[in-house]
């Protein structure tokens, strides 16, 4: 592993001066609205291709391809309906964010409903993103720490305060408009070293690239759908109604996904956008799943006990140079580039969010920029937390609370839009936080006195308490 040794450092190296000469070209004339909305003047087919690698984190990039060891290819079911959900955000969501011009997409919920509605949906935004973005980060740097960089001595916390720190220099000046072109040149570095890995596999099986998809097509795991079963969580229209309000409340409602659709120069070029990356995430991950494959019909032929954890299925091969050198370097490419286009994102949208939302001064740079940085420090603190904590049920947990908390964004919204009702502003608050709990306490049930076991319709009930919530609420006169 001498060359690779030399090579990652060097290839990383090079990946992070070629994100700040972008930086520097993309951010000479720069002020908040540059930061926030970039000016409005993103081409679209550039945000949508950057947009599928912003979608896919670190997590994803070896999380997905281990689903097949339990799930088979089960999780495709869930991308068909991600189809109609970014559908329905490009012909429902994104016109009424264009009409009133929003910076932020919780602005809404005050013109609609009242400023502690309008609080309480970027308040549930800020905590579940940085939870969440900091949750998935600490599982990257996990991977990287254990398989590639513990050979060069660094300390865990080193790696993650140097990662932000790149993170918070190549965005805290152009901000949304930087990340558009990162994100793009992110999108192809990752999905360059997946095609490259899975050449490397196939060659390494002594396929061709033809006999590898009929390998695939052939073996058990390959199987998509299940009709046969309304009980199991891979039932299909459970997965399939899922996966369309998963990308109705986690991109449509969601600051972070929705802030780089929002500096498209007009509303139609910005619905081409969206409808074109969520056309696209059907075959990324079909790649995955099929890297999935592939890696476990190499584990059998090899004679290799596959681990028991799906998320170390690729990083077991990639990562430790059974598929070659260059693999190790290809995988510790993808997984930064997936890793850096999910937390820039999260960072510059919970900085907006904050600014626009919280503070209300979307004007100060001054502010924007001292809360630029605050954002950065907490987020390395949260990471942090998470390997003190050392503890993968704590970040399940995690995980779950993120989940429960787009439940209310969904009913807030879906209020909002499907009815003209005027609520209690003051009672808002209280509905979010009883809604997820509620919905705790009938999935803790029902695991007790049923076999039914909620999947992700549990985040439909989440919204439908909510939107009951607020439709029994009666504004005083």
């Amino acid at each position: 592993m001498h060359n690779t040794t030399v090579l990652i450092p060097l290839t990383v190296a090079a990946y992070f001066i070629l994100l700040l000469v972008v930086s520097r070209l993309t951010s000479k004339r720069h002020d908040n609205d540059t930061f926030f909305r970039g000016n409005r003047q993103s081409v679209w087919y550039m945000v949508a291709f950057g947009m599928i690698g912003a979608s896919i984190s670190g997590v994803t990039f070896v999380s997905v391809p281990g689903m097949v060891k339990g799930i088979g290819m089960t999780y495709m079911q869930t991308c068909l309906g991600f189809i109609l959900g970014y559908a329905a955000v490009a012909f429902v969501l994104l016109p009424v964010y264009y009409r009133f011009n929003l910076t932020t997409i919780y602005s809404f919920l005050r013109k609609r409903l009242g400023q502690r509605s309008y609080k309480t949906g970027a308040s549930f935004f800020l905590l579940s993103k940085m939870t969440g973005a900091a949750a998935r980060f600490y599982v990257v740097c996990i991977i990287l720490q254990q398989f590639v960089l513990d050979a060069f001595g660094v300390p865990f916390p080193v790696t993650v305060l140097l990662m932000v720190a790149l993170i918070w220099l190549y965005t805290r000046q152009g901000g949304i408009r930087t990340l558009v072109w990162t994100d793009t040149l992110q999108t192809f570095c990752m999905f360059a070293a997946l095609v490259l890995i899975i050449f490397s596999v196939t060659d390494k099986l002594g396929l061709t690239m033809g006999e590898a998809i009929s390998a695939v097509a052939a073996d058990e795991r390959s199987r998509i759908f299940v009709f046969d079963d309304p009980m199991s969580k891979q039932y299909f229209w459970k997965q399939f109604l899922s996966g369309i309000f998963i990308v109705i409340v986690m991109t449509g409602l969601d600051q972070d996904m929705m802030q780089k659709n929002l500096t498209c120069k007009s509303l139609r070029e910005a619905q081409k956008d969206m409808c074109s990356y969520g056309v696209a995430f059907v075959p990324a991950n079909l790649l995955f799943l099929s890297l999935g494959v592939l890696l476990c019909i190499l584990a059998e032929r090899q004679g290799v006990a596959l681990p028991e954890a799906g998320d170390s299925l690729l990083p077991m091969f990639a990562a430790t140079g059974k598929l070659g050198e260059g693999v190790v370097v290809l995988f510790t490419l993808g997984i930064v580039a997936a890793a850096f286009s999910s937390a820039d994102s999260a960072l510059t949208a919970l900085t907006t969010s904050y600014c626009v939302d919280i503070a209300q001064h979307p004007n100060d740079e001054s502010l924007r920029r001292r809360v630029h940085i605050l954002m950065a420090v907490v987020f390395v603190a949260c990471v942090l937390v998470f390997r003190i904590v050392d503890s993968p049920s704590v970040i399940d947990a995690i995980y779950v609370m993120c989940s429960y908390t787009y439940g209310p964004l969904l009913g807030l919204f879906a209020f909002s839009l499907l009815t003209r009702r005027a609520v209690n502003d003051k009672v808002v608050p209280y509905i979010a936080v009883a809604s997820p709990l509620l919905c705790f306490a009938a999935d803790m049930l029902t695991q007790a006195y049923t076999d039914y076991q909620f999947g992700y319709e549990l985040l439909m009930l989440n919204g439908a308490l909510t939107f009951l919530g607020l439709y029994v609420s009666k504004k005083k006169s």
